[in-house]
């Protein structure tokens, strides 16, 4: 797993544990839902979410960019320097 990859999942845990939906999440991180679809769905135009739209994110979560990535599957990715 990569660092894109990881993201999709993370926000979808984040979804449940707050019983949040995508339009939910969209409505209070400003976030466009289908911004929030393509980074969710696998076949999704945004592989690559921003920095600031991650942070929208956090903040509709009331979550820290720490907070975002300090999980176990962020700690355990190898450096991407290719």
């Amino acid at each position: 797993m990569n660092t894109r990859e990881a993201v999709a999942p993370r926000i979808l845990n984040l979804c449940e544990e707050r019983k949040l939906s995508i339009n939910a999440l969209a409505n209070i991180s400003a976030v466009p839902p289908s911004t929030i679809k393509n980074i969710i769905n696998p076949n999704g135009n945004s592989k690559n979410p921003g920095v600031v739209t991650i942070k929208k994110l956090c903040d509709g979560f009331e979550i820290t960019l720490r907070e975002f990535f300090d999980t176990p599957e962020f700690n355990s990715l190898e450096q991407e320097i290719y």
